[in-house]
């Protein structure tokens, strides 16, 4: 925030629609001298994208911003609105599958397993990509699940009351609805054992490794470790994450990302990514989805696991 002291002061009242929240400067009554330019910042939940600025926007820089400013010559009452979005992106070792608005679900890349044939998927409102498996998780709670099923990753059609799920290497996790976890497959690194877990909002599943987001925005982790990818204990303001092969990455409310891991094909580098509304980890890649439905990806592209950029899920 920028402006002088000195001169007639204003009400500023800023408030926000269900699905985020205003960061910067907050939300309430807030008072400055005529002529300050205020820093205004709305930060999102997982699942929903900003729209704009409603209320007196005269004077805002841009209504359609998440990120803009409002200059102050009188008394202004302010709204961010946020929209709730059912398009999401997921990916792994060679494939990466989409989640298009209707319910219907599209895949690219290596299909060796049949972790691609996902055409004929319909009330999907979630989908998770394997090593060489891919599962959805269907309206009513219960899931589905197509390709490589040797340790028992695709043995999820007894499963009900699941909110989300997701695909390791060769391990699947359910998230129930009462903040609990189950999960079947491989679990020689013990990535399997999350019957403990409590208050947990939302899970990813690594090549070995399984990471739960609780609902104070901290993380935890197990399976295995040995590039670091489970030292997400530090973590916090985390709204999603996802976990790839040796790698998992943190959507902070304010739409960038943080990334711990090995990091030899560049599947981490993604700071400088910003209006992200929803994240995926590959083997060795890392694929982001935009607030206006366009994707990003970074990492190993052998297979065109990262040829998204023409992508448009809205």
């Amino acid at each position: 925030m920028v402006g002088y002291a000195g001169g007639e002061s204003y009400a500023l009242v800023i408030a926000s629609t269900e699905g985020g929240s205003v960061t910067t400067p907050g939300e309430g009554t807030f008072t400055y001298y005529e002529g300050t330019v205020v820093d205004l910042v709305a930060g999102l939940e997982v699942g929903y994208r900003f729209v704009n600025w409603t209320g007196d926007v005269g004077i805002i820089a841009d209504v359609n911003d998440a990120t803009t400013t409002i200059t102050m010559s009188g008394n202004y009452s302010i709204t961010a609105n946020f929209e709730e979005v059912n398009f999401m992106v997921a990916a792994r070792w060679y494939h990466t599958v989409g989640l298009r608005s209707g319910g219907s679900v599209v895949a690219v890349g290596d299909n060796f397993m049949g972790q691609c044939n996902v055409g004929g998927w319909t009330d999907i409102t979630q989908v998770a990509a394997g090593g060489y498996h891919t599962v959805g998780l269907k309206s009513d709670g219960t899931v589905v699940a197509v390709g490589w099923n040797k340790y028992g990753q695709c043995n999820v059609g007894n499963w009900t009351n699941i909110i989300q799920v997701a695909a390791g290497n060769s391990h699947t996790v359910g998230l129930k609805g009462d903040g609990t976890v189950i999960a079947v497959g491989w679990n020689e690194y013990g990535q399997c054992n999350v019957g403990n877990w409590t208050d947990i909002i939302q899970v990813a599943a690594g090549g070995h490794h399984t990471v739960g987001l609780k609902s104070d925005g901290t993380v935890v982790g197990v399976g295995r470790n040995e590039y670091g990818q489970c030292n997400v204990g530090r973590w916090t303001d985390i709204i999603e994450v996802a976990a790839g092969s040796h790698h998992t990455v943190g959507l902070k409310g304010d739409g960038t990302l943080i990334a711990a891991g090995w990091n030899w094909a560049g599947q981490c580098n993604v700071g400088n990514w910003t209006d992200i509304i929803q994240v995926a980890a590959g083997g060795h890649h890392t694929v982001g989805l935009k607030s206006d439905g366009t994707v990003v990806g970074v990492g190993w592209n052998d297979f065109g696991q990262c040829n998204v950029g023409g992508w448009h899920l809205n």
